[in-house]
């Protein structure tokens, strides 16, 4: 998945929405990036895109990223 800038998302990736909510991306379905306590095995039925974690709303799997998605700051893990 890319967010609205063109940029690939990634593991790590800290996000916010456009209501404030702030989340980090733990698994990337589509660069096959995931985090222990999201496994691979658990999540790849999905397919494609990104699982992220919101404290606000929980897990939200998007498969494109919607306009009010936002990079916040790039994960230094990669």
């Amino acid at each position: 998945m890319k967010y609205a800038d063109g940029k690939d998302a990634r593991l790590g990736d800290k996000v916010r929405l456009s209501d404030g909510a702030e989340g980090v991306v733990v698994c990337s379905i589509d660069t096959h990036e995931y985090s222990p306590a999201y496994p691979k095995e658990q999540w790849d039925y999905l397919k494609r895109g990104v699982m992220v974690s919101f404290e606000k709303y929980g897990v939200i799997h998007y498969e494109d990223a919607e306009p009010g998605l936002e990079l916040v700051e790039r994960s230094t893990s990669a």
